[in-house]
């Protein structure tokens, strides 16, 4: 194996053996062997059931690779089987460097010891000596802030509490490979906040694999992800391409046979970019001026998604409001005007229409639907017709790299709705030369002072 590569799996399979009633088992065991013994074809008195089946790929020093599949799809078992817990029905797994792993709450410990009898019995688990431990103990428990738990059996911790502990554990063992599976999604934001913090941190020197149900943290943090469908790898490539093709097939598992979506890799439409001056609106202060510049870039010919052939979007236009014709550079602060227009094909009695701005890593920044005008004001609408959705918003002021605006075109309510199309890059954002320094969005700063009272 390369000095490259962290982790190497390869043609990896794993294979139970399910017994329908307990007897099953004790005939497998002794009438088996006797079969063959004396001769005759052996019968097999269990069904197997593969929970992994030729797994294959690599995952480079450095790398952060997410996880993702459906409950069931084999996601534990392969970090378990990597992690050497399991040991595999066939194929190979190859590691180069410590592995440190969070994997299901309280794996690792034993309920009826202290917490600081299980820190010492899971960091020699994971290769520390005594001595390692001793210097290296005061940290842990500052790091997990369970106070006087830490003297008291672990069968007493809140699963908060047993997570802490866990985590606190893995960030003190100088890992070279960190495996967290899903387990923080149990603790409170502070701690996560925390946790979150050091895997950024580790991801500087480390190798990451995570595995989670959040496409939010799984976009944040990965460059890569797997996604593990049945026990086999289903796609493996960009997180945010293989998140969306995620998206699309979970929501097409919750419609069933009702919906059927298809999916686009590009769409027959030209949008476009419009750039009004209007009156009439009330002037807003002008903003002290941090000197970020948008673009708008039109993408809907390009735009992938998915559609069930309800009706489909056919354009998106972006107006920006007071300022001159033909202007295409935004600064943040102005007033501007999004219009997505759809034709409705089958009639809907709650048509929804809505967008989402995202940043480069998928995240989403903000957006809208018009869910909260159809509450007040329902509007059917027949097929052959046209839909059109306006939202008239102020532009935040965001950091230098690109975003895209998603819109969908969707039918229900906010608790059962359908997405008929979806559409992922229906515009591109481009911002440069921007000033904004902190978090994802900025907002235009009306006054700034400084005085000493």
């Amino acid at each position: 194996m390369s000095s490259e590569v962290a982790i190497n799996v390869s043609n990896l399979s794993k294979c139970y053996h399910i017994y329908d009633h307990p007897r099953n088992r004790l005939k497998q065991f002794v009438l088996s062997p006797l079969q063959r013994a004396v001769g005759m074809q052996s019968r097999q008195y269990y069904r197997e059931f593969w929970a992994l089946r030729g797994l294959s790929f690599e995952v480079k020093k450095g790398e952060t690779v997410g996880i993702i599949g459906c409950n069931g799809s084999g996601k534990s078992t392969l970090l378990q089987m990597i992690c050497g817990i399991l040991n595999p029905t066939g194929g190979e797994i190859r590691a180069n460097g410590r592995i440190a792993a969070l994997l299901e709450l309280g794996s690792g410990f034993n309920p009826e010891f202290t917490g600081r009898e299980n820190v010492y019995m899971n960091a020699s688990v994971l290769g520390l000596k005594k001595e390692e431990v001793d210097s290296r103990f005061d940290d842990i428990a500052s790091f997990a802030e369970i106070g006087d738990f830490i003297e008291q059996p672990v069968k007493t911790y809140s699963s908060g509490m047993m997570v802490r502990l866990a985590f606190a554990v893995i960030a003190h063992v100088d890992a070279d490979i960190l495996i967290v599976d899903e387990a923080l999604s149990v603790g409170d934001i502070l701690f996560t906040q925390k946790c979150m913090r050091f895997i950024r941190k580790f991801k500087e020197h480390g190798t990451l694999l995570f595995v989670s149900h959040d496409m939010g943290s799984v976009l944040n943090l990965c460059e890569k992800v797997i996604w593990l469908h049945r026990g086999q790898v289903r796609q493996l490539g960009k997180a945010q391409e293989v998140s969306e093709a995620y998206l699309q097939y979970t929501l097409q598992q919750a419609y069933g046979h009702e919906v059927q979506l298809q999916a686009i890799d590009s769409q027959a439409f030209t949008t476009k970019v419009q750039v009004e001056a209007t009156s009439g609106l009330v002037e807003p202060l002008p903003a002290l001026d941090c000197e970020s510049q948008v673009q708008i870039i039109s993408n809907l010919s390009e735009a992938h998604g998915w559609k069930s052939g309800a009706g489909e979007i056919t354009a998106v236009q972006l107006s920006v409001i007071g300022l001159a014709e033909g202007a295409a550079i935004l600064k943040g602060g102005e007033t501007v005007r999004m219009v997505i227009r759809a034709v409705i094909h089958q009639d809907m009695t709650q048509p929804i229409l809505g967008f989402l701005v995202r940043d480069k890593l998928g995240q989403d920044l903000f957006g809208e639907n018009t869910l909260p005008f159809t509450q007040l004001h329902s509007l059917p609408v027949q097929a052959g017709r046209v839909l059109e959705g306006e939202f008239i918003f102020e532009l935040p002021m965001l950091p230098n790299g690109d975003y895209v605006v998603m819109t969908s075109l969707a039918e229900g309510d906010l608790y059962n709705h359908v997405q008929h199309h979806w559409l992922h890059n229906a515009l591109i954002l481009h911002v440069a030369s921007s000033k904004v320094r902190h978090g994802l969005i900025g907002v235009p700063m009306k006054k700034i002072t400084l005085a000493e009272k």
